[in-house]
């Protein structure tokens, strides 16, 4: 029998071996707490880690999680799994005990089992490169990352930077397709023009029907007479360009700005891959930010901060006029509205918050030393 997907049975000594083994959850690697999409991920992971036919199989391992993910996947048994632990297959979990091993599937016609439904479908066409047929995907070509360090000043201004690479371009002779101008196109000799191949695997399970694409025309099912003497067929060849890229204003350090379609072409005038630039702030050397605020600390003396004064304040933007009032304690915060940094992709800027310090001096003179003692007797 020839079957586009594995389908397992146990026997009673497998279950039992299986039910005593530790949890389901531990077998996947995951919490309690886990969603549908993060089970199904860690099964995609260990299935094809331990599949027989890789190089890292367990047969024994692919059926445990394989139990588990049987268990996980499903609401219903999830929640009697969770609700009775070990004593879940007492339950009736596995649809009255039959000699199927998993509920759920059922025979469709005579080409072995149904799978719809139970999320195997997307997994074991991964494994086995395609199931009942080749999902023809068109694949990008490479992302390209770069790194751009920009300074403070430039994070709130927001800035631009010409980013030199060297990257796969459209090849300009024969414009991506991979021919020789002029020459004609005809049905791949490999595939007979379908773009795709299908080859019969044997595994500890049976045969399995596989189809990929065509490595010779890379699933198009057509192919030039004559390639492309500039490119040899590829479609591209290797270019150094200069990409100008705008960094926006408010852009935390360490966040990507991606340009799509800036990577490299694919082959064959397959579509680009993207640009990442991922961004740098370096530091200022006395402002700080703290989410879209900007922050930093000012000193004043024992009487400005007694009697109040007008300080000179340097912000982002420039130097700003700030009040102390009178009986301004250390440690006090000042807000300038509009000085911080811009809100990305919003309208509005933070505040510019100031930390006031008072200086105590260690050290005074005489005639200074004489007057602090005369505010002393005035219990200052």
């Amino acid at each position: 029998m020839i079957a586009n997907f594995c389908f397992l049975v146990y026997d009673r000594s497998d279950k039992q071996e299986m039910y005593a083994m530790a949890n389901y959850y531990d077998i996947l690697g995951v919490s309690k707490s886990a969603s549908e999409d993060e089970i199904k991920k860690a099964f995609r992971k260990l299935a094809h880690k331990y599949h027989p036919d890789k190089g890292t199989g367990d047969e024994k391992k692919f059926k445990e999680i394989n139990e588990a993910y049987q268990v996980l996947s499903h609401k219903e048994k999830r929640q009697q799994y969770d609700q009775f632990g070990q004593t879940f297959h007492g339950q009736g979990g596995y649809g009255n005990g039959s000699q199927q091993g998993f509920s759920g599937f059922g025979f469709n016609n005579a080409n072995g089992f149904d799978f719809s439904g139970t999320g195997f479908e997307d997994i074991f066409s991964d494994i086995f490169g395609g199931g009942g047929g080749v999902r023809r995907k068109t694949r990008a070509g490479e992302d390209i990352h770069v790194d751009v360090e920009i300074d403070f000043e430039e994070m709130v201004n927001g800035a631009k930077r010409e980013i030199p690479l060297r990257k796969f371009v459209s090849c300009d002779s024969c414009r991506g397709t991979g021919g020789k101008p002029g020459s004609r196109e005809e049905n791949c000799s490999e595939c007979s023009g379908s773009g795709q191949v299908r080859r019969v695997t044997q595994t500890v399970f049976g045969a399995f029907a596989q189809a990929s694409l065509c490595d010779r025309c890379h699933g198009k099912g057509k192919m030039f007479t004559e390639r492309c003497v500039m490119c040899r067929g590829a479609g591209r060849h290797q270019k150094e360009e200069t990409v100008s890229v705008e960094i926006p204003a408010g852009i935390h350090d360490g966040q990507t700005v991606s340009l799509s379609g800036g990577g490299a072409v694919g082959e064959n005038g397959v579509m680009s891959g993207d640009l990442f630039i991922n961004v740098h702030v370096r530091p200022h050397t006395f402002l700080k930010r703290r989410g879209d605020d900007i922050v930093s600390e000012f000193q004043i003396t024992f009487s400005q901060a007694t009697l109040g004064d007008k300080v000179l304040l340097k912000t982002i933007d420039g130097d700003v006029t700030m009040k102390i009032p009178s009986g301004t304690k250390s440690g006090e915060v000042f807000r300038i509205r509009g000085k911080g940094v811009p809100h990305l992709g919003e309208r509005g800027r933070g505040d510019h918050l100031v930390t006031v310090t008072v200086i105590i001096p260690q050290k005074v003179s005489r005639d200074a030393r004489v007057l602090i003692e005369k505010l002393r007797e005035y219990g200052l």
